[in-house]
């Protein structure tokens, strides 16, 4: 495996990974926020669907797919957190977020093929 890939794949996970911790923990520590939740979860996914399409460039629509249904998952164990709790919005926040992250990597890709 390239060097460059693996790179890539090592922040992929480690940002899935703080993405669950922040969603599951009873509060989350204080940290930079975009203000509205509703953001928060278009800019994770955003930035985890930007990752995934460097991780895995040969498997985008896997990803991206997975990607949705990690955040369909996170929702539903927050529905079993005390403290927390699950809502469709925030899915659709994520499914955004996994929309423009894909959209920022097509983009760049077309700005460089120019």
């Amino acid at each position: 495996m390239d060097l460059k890939f693996s790179i890539w794949r090592w922040a992929f996970f480690t940002c899935a990974l703080a993405v669950l911790v922040l969603a599951l923990i009873p509060s989350p520590p204080p940290m930079i926020t975009t203000g509205w939740d509703k953001s928060n979860h278009l800019l994770a996914f955003a930035v985890m669907a930007w990752l995934g399409c460097k991780a895995f460039p040969q498997r985008v629509a896997y990803t991206l797919l997975a990607l949705l249904a990690y955040g369909a998952l996170i929702e539903i164990l927050q529905s079993f957190t005390p403290t927390r709790s699950a809502e469709w919005l925030d899915l659709f926040a994520d499914s955004l977020g996994i929309v423009v992250g894909w959209g920022v990597v097509r983009l760049r890709g077309w700005i460089a093929s120019s």
